[in-house]
């Protein structure tokens, strides 16, 4: 699994940015974990970066990480085709984007999804 988490940095940071959706000001960390949670990578943007963007100069920087990858989970953030073909052309793995539920409906997912 992927996720991005904005967070606020100090006020004396060169590298920081603003994330107009979640109006933060700080950095973006984008954190690579497996199916159990453990994190087995990470990369730090700052925050104006896109989700999109942050994944695929994590993968680029180490991509011999994940040497035996067979599926990769993507929230509904980093929709999109071209966004898909690249990371599948980088990974050689399946490229999954999970999609949660209504908002007013209760349903479990078949995954833990919640990175801390």
């Amino acid at each position: 699994m992927i996720v991005a988490q904005s967070v606020k940095n100090t006020e004396t940071a060169k590298g920081k940015g603003c994330e107009a959706g979640k109006k933060i000001s700080g950095i973006k960390r984008h954190i690579a974990v497996d199916s159990q949670g453990l994190p087995h990578n990470t990369h730090v943007t700052t925050a104006s970066i896109s989700d999109k963007a942050g994944a695929l100069e994590m993968f680029e920087q180490s991509p011999h990480t994940f040497p035996k990858l067979q599926n990769v989970m993507f929230d509904t953030g980093y929709m999109g085709k071209s966004f898909q073909e690249k990371m599948q052309a980088l990974l050689g793995c399946l490229i999954e984007i999970v999609k949660r539920t209504e908002f007013h409906t209760f349903k479990v997912l078949p995954i833990r999804w919640i990175v801390e």
